[in-house]
């Protein structure tokens, strides 16, 4: 029978010399809140990360977890140990999300390793890097800190690599007898030399030779960029400034690198401390007794502490560095931020609605619908396909933004076209976008139309408006209207019901495309997020034909009528679809391919008499009339006919005989 030891739970919280007492934690909810012996209770990562692999490398080690002489196996099963703690709620959300958890403020500084165990050690991501651009001796042990994400977004050399992480973490790397030596900046004197221990070269004008470069030169301050961590990943950007600066130069610099915000902060706090000591520089001369100094090393100079950047071996050893100070790679304390997270947004569908509409500016496809899509909140691109049965869907056309769309809640009664509509106001409700009040002016210029109608019918009527007034969220109603514009008068009903749809008639609309030849015809159409592809659950399907409402004539106006010894004559003025509004000419231009209209004659919901005639002028004779039978009053109704879609609206005149 097997007997081995388990080992229950090791770990170590994310903190400053967390290992002098692993099992202490912070929690501001908790009696047993403590910070480990000498802990100045800054997040550390790398730290729990060392106890990680210090625990491992141990026991994993035979000579300090023999096997047993009675079972096969060791006396510790490191199979079976358990850290603490992995948390089962999903990273980042947890910690981010503290709407749904309130503990994850505890996360920075506490035992959790989730979302910890992707990150790698400094030493090791350099010496990845080394080995993967062919180099062998090399020496990591001086680097200290976690990388959380590293991203190359080119193809470059070794070099190009290591230059972010260099200027990140604040380490050099110089050869030394031929190996590649990485140390860390952290200020620390190496040697000092006393000025009477200098040695005296010609190329100096004295023991030693300083210089401070002029203040513009250095920045006042510096901006960070970089990907921030536990969040969503998204960009971000740190500073700093030096105080007393009124108008400072600013140093921009992007790092592809994973960093927390404080991390990002201490950084440019460093690189500006950085900035500002370095101004000074010094040269001196060292003897060859002295040839143990390194490049990197920090030498105590004249009272001053210098970063040796440059060494010239001859007669002399003569050295050049600038000014360092070790305050400046201490660990700065700043309060750890977890970011909140943008809230998950689940696929929906989008709101559709086609509208056959006349022309409204004259540079539309004339026989094309419009498609308006409604989504709240937008999910981006939005694409239509279009296929003649449910299957071999091909792209249509896209939509960029979301559509003003919504219903009306009150009434809108029939009113007359061309002038201002002073009634009640007609309320609507919004789905998606909002409404703008716009002056006489703009309207008469086009701003502020819109349609309303029913997109099963197919019958819509462009007004437009003045006044929006909000009275309620997402609920506006619309006052000093110009009702049936653009022909849509020949259509207009008795009323619009309570429930019609209303589409704003703006740049979020896009006309489909339909070949003249597919007008009429029933056709399969499938709208959705394009990212997501037609067959998405989310992707709606519509089956729909258009007549193709922008080639429909305008109905005839002014209709009189005059009796002539027994006969009526009738006369109306022809209207244009395209350039009618133009006072440049006589009469307004030919819309269709040539005058054309349909005349009929009522009486009640009998058809008396069909005619067609090509002027804008008709005449009902008294024998025609004996003709039909036509008796007390008739109803004349006429419309202008079009080549390519027919009849349009008709105009309607009641006549007693």
């Amino acid at each position: 029978m097997r007997w081995s030891g388990w080992s229950g739970a090791s770990g170590c919280a994310a903190i400053d010399k967390g290992t002098n007492q692993p099992n202490k934690f912070l929690d501001p909810k908790s009696s047993e809140s403590v910070l480990p012996k000498f802990s100045t209770g800054r997040r550390d990562d790398l730290m729990q990360m060392h106890y990680l692999l210090a625990f491992h490398e141990y026991w994993t080690d035979p000579d300090h977890n023999p096997r047993s002489a009675l079972y096969d196996g060791p006396m510790l099963d490191t199979a079976r140990s358990h850290v603490w703690a992995w948390d089962a709620r999903p990273y980042p959300a947890f910690p981010a999300v503290a709407s749904v958890w309130n503990d994850g403020g505890n996360y920075a500084r506490g035992h959790w390793i989730t979302g910890r165990m992707a990150g790698q050690r400094l030493a090791a991501v350099v010496a990845e890097i080394c080995e993967r651009a062919g180099l062998t001796d090399f020496d990591v042990s001086d680097l200290v800190g976690v990388v959380r994400g590293f991203y190359l977004t080119e193809i470059g050399s070794a070099r190009a690599a290591l230059q972010p992480l260099m200027l990140a973490y604040g380490f050099d790397a110089t050869d030394q007898g031929g190996k590649l030596v990485f140390r860390m900046r952290d200020g620390q004197m190496g040697a000092a030399f006393a000025t009477d221990r200098l040695a005296v070269s010609a190329d100096l004008s004295g023991p030693v030779e300083t210089s401070r470069s002029p203040e513009p030169e250095s920045a006042g301050r510096v901006m960070l960029g970089f990907t921030e961590a536990d969040g969503d990943f998204a960009s971000r950007q740190a500073g700093a400034v030096a105080p007393g600066d009124a108008v400072p130069t600013v140093a921009q610099s992007d790092l592809p690198l994973v960093l927390t915000r404080a991390e990002g902060a201490a950084i440019a706090e460093r690189w500006l401390a950085e900035a500002q000591v370095a101004r000074d520089t010094l040269r001196f001369a060292l003897p060859r007794s002295a040839m143990a100094l390194r490049v990197g090393e920090v030498a105590r100079v004249a009272g001053a502490d210098y970063r040796i950047d440059r060494l010239e071996h001859g007669d002399v050893l003569m050295a050049e560095g600038v000014r360092t100070e070790r305050g400046m790679y201490l660990p700065a304390p700043h309060a750890e931020e977890i970011p909140e997270p943008r809230a998950y947004l689940a696929p929906l569908p989008v709101y559709p609605v086609f509208l056959d509409l006349p022309l409204l500016t004259g540079s539309e496809v004339p026989g094309a619908p419009h498609l308006a899509v409604g989504g709240r909140p937008w999910p981006g691109t939005v694409a239509l396909w279009s296929a003649a049965e449910d299957a071999g869907y091909a792209l249509n056309t896209t939509l960029n933004r979301s559509a003003t769309i919504g219903r009306t809640e009150t009434v809108l009664a029939r009113a007359p076209a061309g002038r201002w509509d002073r009634g009640a106001g007609l309320r609507v409700r919004l789905s998606s976008g909002h409404l703008i009040s716009a002056g006489p002016r703009r309207v008469l210029g086009g701003a502020n139309a819109m349609a309303i109608g029913d997109p099963d019918s197919g019958n819509w009527e462009v007004f437009q408006f003045t006044e929006a007034q909000l009275v309620a969220p997402m609920t506006y109603e619309l006052r000093m209207r110009l009702r049936g514009q653009a022909g849509t008068d020949g259509v207009m009903p008795g009323e619009w019901p309570i429930g019609s749809q209303i589409v704003l008639l703006d740049g979020a609309l896009a006309q489909i495309d339909l070949p003249p030849s597919l007008r009429g015809l029933e056709r399969h159409y499938r709208i959705g997020v394009a990212a997501r592809g037609y067959d998405h659950p989310t992707v709606t399907h519509r089956v729909a034909a258009f007549t193709g409402v922008g080639l429909r004539p305008y109905a005839p106006c002014h209709l009189k009528e005059q009796r002539q010894a027994g006969d009526l004559a009738f006369t109306w003025v022809r209207r244009s679809r395209i350039d009618g509004d133009s006072w440049q000419a006589a009469d307004v231009p030919m819309g269709e391919e040539r005058e054309d209209y349909l005349v009929q004659l009522w009486q009640g919901a009998v058809l008396l008499r069909e005619d067609r005639c090509s002027a804008p002028g008709w005449v009902y004779t008294g024998a025609m009339q004996s003709a039909d039978g036509a008796t007390a009053t008739v109803l004349l109704r006429v419309a202008q006919l079009s080549a390519s879609f027919g009849a349009g609206p008709a105009a309607s005149l009641e006549v007693t005989l």
